[in-house]
């Protein structure tokens, strides 16, 4: 097996992602799960039950693509009616983007509007109008739904922490903006679904960016690799090249696995070590057995992550796994300044990223069986403050995959003129669609049962009828024809 190895490139595109760095190693490969039930909180994952879809045989994967400091959106998807670009063009002042330099997009039920996409997206231009990729509108964590009058009047109940980059990054990952709690939905998730895969040498939590609370549950966390070589991540002091010429110490430390220990700690750090040098070994293998894809992917840490995730879907059989997550990184969004020259080469990476990463899937005949979805820490300030935008709240993002309802909007697209009933300053605008609503629709199409939404995401009763026979958005085929199979409850 081949040493990971890694330049200075791409150790700054690891570390600046916080992808291996100790606290990810330690919670990845050492994933100590005597802390089950003692971390619950409020979050009764034991008492929730695991469901499947009629046969359990099939493959489903969910892929967060993480835009991290706050994607300034509304010039990524923008209006190019007269009208409405007037808005836009008026509050945006020196941050518009030209009329004519946006790439027009064919969308379906938009009530005449026209819309258009940054012109460094020719992508994600080309699979929207294929009905492959859908555009989610104004969307952000709220408590409960809110309104201008009802913060004015401080009646209003607010997420913590509100416009605040930690505070929304843990929010838009738990989906619990009232609380600040330690377990991320896609982690709650993966609590319910585990018992569809067949194995569980490594967690079906697969992240690309080190530890992040998306994946955290009270069973499972995030199995952490990294976009070049097989991807595996060795336990230091347990690589078969690195440590070939001290045999000693490998077998020390094979001694030491072995044996058996009182120490409940001790133990669970044994057996959770051992797993983590099976599972790397298992992984890596494995990697190393797909062939090259025909898709040509860029060389940058976006395209880099997303083809070592479509690697490890090419796997999947191998590994034992019927349902995976992954999560994706690319930060450096938040700019206060130079935001027009600044997206110009970053929603490049992405549009061309995600492009890449389709092309892939459907190599592998996967296309169908992925959904691939974007999220950042809020959406910025409509105004400009002379150089750049600020911190705000709802924005928009993307939804790609064969089973997305492509072509389309979803949500409600705000009006952009200033002071505007969504306004609460400086184009800070509420969001019209809740983070529950979109993690929701993307919950079920997964696997979780109507009646579990609300222990994965607790406010949803607030924003959707869990009884409904509609899904919260619409967004995604087929799920009136799922049939749900309650299984062992926890």
């Amino acid at each position: 097996m081949m040493p990971l190895k890694m330049n200075r490139r791409q150790f700054l595109g690891s570390a600046s992602c916080a992808a291996v760095g100790s606290a990810s190693l330690f919670s990845t490969l050492m994933n100590l799960r005597m802390a089950n039930s003692a971390a619950a909180e409020n979050l009764p994952i034991s008492q929730l039950s695991a469901n499947g879809l009629a046969g359990g045989n099939d493959y489903k994967a969910l892929v967060c693509v993480f835009l991290a400091g706050g994607n300034d959106s509304f010039n990524m998807l923008v209006p190019r009616s007269n009208s409405e670009y007037g808005e836009y063009a008026t509050i945006r002042a020196d941050l518009a983007l030209p009329q004519g330099d946006l790439l027009p997009i064919d969308a379906l039920d938009t009530d005449g509007r026209t819309y258009g996409v940054h012109p460094s997206m020719p992508e994600v231009t080309q699979m929207f109008d294929a009905g492959q990729l859908a555009f989610v509108a104004n969307v952000g964590t709220l408590v409960e739904p809110t309104t201008l009058a009802g913060i004015e009047s401080g009646l209003a109940k607010l997420p913590l922490g509100l416009y605040s980059h930690s505070d929304q990054i843990m929010h838009w990952q738990t989906s619990v903006p009232d609380k600040r709690t330690g377990f991320g939905w896609g982690g709650r998730t993966a609590d319910l679904l585990k018992s569809l895969n067949d194995s569980d040498v490594i967690s079906m939590n697969i992240s690309l960016a080190g530890t992040n609370l998306f994946q955290t549950g009270t069973t499972l966390t995030e199995y952490s690799v990294v976009p070049w070589g097989n991807g595996a991540v060795q336990v230091i002091g347990h690589d078969d090249i690195w440590w070939s010429r001290h045999i000693l110490k490998n077998a020390a430390i094979e001694s030491m696995l072995d044996l058996s220990y009182q120490n409940l700690f001790d133990q669970t750090f044994a057996n959770s070590t051992r797993s983590a040098i099976d599972g790397a070994e298992l992984f890596a293998s494995a990697i190393e057995g797909v062939p090259a894809f025909t898709t040509q992917f860029s060389d940058n840490d976006l395209s880099n992550s997303l083809s070592m995730v479509a690697k490890t879907i090419a796997i999947r059989n191998v590994l034992g796994f019927r349902r995976q997550t992954f999560f994706v990184m690319l930060g450096g969004w938040d700019h206060h300044d130079e935001v027009l020259n600044n997206q110009v080469t970053m929603l490049s990476i992405v549009s061309q990223a995600m492009k890449e990463f389709q092309d892939a899937l459907t190599e592998l005949g996967m296309q169908n069986n992925v959904v691939t979805f974007t999220a950042s820490d809020f959406g910025r300030t409509l105004t400009s403050n002379g150089q750049g935008s600020d911190h705000a709240w709802g924005g928009n993002h993307m939804v790609m995959g064969g089973p997305v309802r492509g072509q389309r909007i979803y949500g409600d697209f705000p009006s952009l003129y200033e002071d505007n009933p969504l306004d609460t300053g400086r184009g800070r605008l509420i969001p019209t669609t809740s983070c529950d609503e979109y993690f929701a629709e993307l919950a079920l199409w997964f696997g979780v049962a109507p009646g579990d939404l609300e222990a994965v995401f607790p406010n949803i009763g607030r924003f959707y009828d869990i009884s409904s026979e509609e899904t919260p958005l619409n967004m995604l085929a087929n799920l009136s024809e799922q049939v749900f199979i309650p299984m062992v409850t926890r």
